[in-house]
């Protein structure tokens, strides 16, 4: 049946969740209904895609682990230096770890066997090669999880709310 964005009282998303602990939430009277997709769970229940909830609910600040997979999905499975995409990425230091650069979500890149090559053990201005994104740390763990779903083609309806993550 799918996915639900949960939003605070303040419109942040704060999480996704099954449509079944989201019925459960609006039938107790902890959310409301913010968007449905015209499907109904029963004649007088549309089943909702992005519920809100009645209060606010303060939230700490998750870290985002620094992973393969994680660099992979910020950078769009893309080469960082000649747009490339498909199976042949690899993880490029920008500042080669000989020269001092860490294993830093603003150091690591991903970039094809041929660019990753092609610059060896050099900063792109030394390789004459440019970033087509500086790389950076993402700023919520939600961006992850709603961006998949939305590049899917489905829950376009939570685009209004995430813009921005």
């Amino acid at each position: 049946m799918g996915k639900v964005l949960v939003l605070n009282a303040s419109y942040e998303p704060l999480n996704i969740t099954s449509w079944r602990r989201a019925a459960v939430l609006l039938i107790k009277g902890k959310a409301e209904r913010v968007e449905h997709n015209g499907k109904f769970l029963y004649a007088e229940f549309p089943l909702p895609t992005v519920i809100r909830l009645r209060y606010y609910v303060r939230v700490p600040y998750k870290e985002i682990p620094l992973t393969r997979r994680n660099i992979l999905h910020r950078d769009g499975h893309t080469c960082q230096y000649c747009g490339y995409t498909g199976d042949e990425l690899t993880l490029d230091h920008v500042i080669p770890r000989s020269r001092g650069g860490g294993d830093t979500w603003e150091n690591i890149v991903t970039a094809c066997v041929r660019c990753n090559v092609k610059k060896g053990n050099r900063t792109p201005y030394e390789a004459h090669m440019t970033l087509r994104h500086p790389p950076r740390q993402p700023y919520s763990s939600l961006y992850f999880e709603v961006s998949k779903h939305l590049k899917s083609g489905s829950h376009q309806e939570w685009q209004k709310y995430v813009i921005g993550l």
